[in-house]
């Protein structure tokens, strides 16, 4: 694995903090059983997500050494995620275009499949990344 302090940054990460009582910034983070249980409780009763305010400079700096960099910035592929899930975006942005598509005629297999997504992200974009350094 390739390391490299770009992969995730805290300005996402507290962007999408803000959104954080959702969970998001913990999936953004690789975190998707934390991440669910703050979608369900409200970020463990706003307090989980008062407390992660605090913790996301830790968590990014897990993140940056457990993912591999390249051609998909982690960025905007979560940005697609977010806010355009249901449409497939974030998955023809990693020329995925078949599920993509699939996606933007089911509202993203059902929702199920931005689920999946969202539980995922990270290790398809550092799998992507890694197939894409290998090959050259």
């Amino acid at each position: 694995m390739q390391y490299n302090s770009d992969s995730h940054t805290p300005v996402m990460g507290y962007l999408l903090w803000i959104f954080g009582f959702l969970g998001s910034h913990r999936f953004y983070y690789g975190k998707p059983i934390t991440g669910t249980i703050w979608f369900f409780t409200l970020g463990l009763f706003f307090i989980g997500w008062i407390i992660d305010l605090f913790l996301i400079p830790s968590m990014d700096r897990a993140a940056n050494m457990r993912y591999t960099t390249g051609r998909i910035d982690y960025n905007v592929a979560w940005i697609l995620l977010t806010f355009l899930g249901v449409f497939g975006i974030h998955r023809m942005y990693q020329r995925k275009w078949i599920t993509g598509i699939l996606y933007l005629l089911t509202g993203g297999f059902f929702l199920l499949g931005v689920l999946y997504d969202f539980w995922t992200m990270n290790q398809q974009i550092s799998t992507r990344n890694q197939i894409f350094h290998s090959s050259f």
